[in-house]
């Protein structure tokens, strides 16, 4: 009970709890994750021609305006603060 006051991890260290091996690498590979490591290992694991690379850019480029573009449109739609927020139903 007195690790869960600490911090889940600190830098890439994950504590172990009562011997839970298991419960802590799926932890370690969920941070590993989320940092984009996993993905830099597999890009640089094999040689990536120069078009290859290119496309991989640019699709990252096109999606993350996408999805910026997309949350915005999201939430100009769930804004609470509209007086008729169902238009057209009067």
């Amino acid at each position: 009970m007195g690790m869960r006051k600490h911090a889940q991890f600190l830098a890439r260290t994950v504590m172990v709890q009562d011997n839970n091996i298991e419960k802590a690498s799926r932890l370690l590979n969920s941070i590993l994750s989320k940092e984009g490591i996993f993905e830099q290992y597999r890009r640089t694991r094999y040689y990536e021609k120069p078009t290859q690379t290119r496309r991989r850019i640019n699709f990252e480029k096109c999606k993350a305006i996408y999805t910026e573009d997309m949350t915005r449109k999201i939430q100009f739609i769930l804004r609470k603060n509209r007086e008729n927020p169902y238009p057209g139903s009067d």
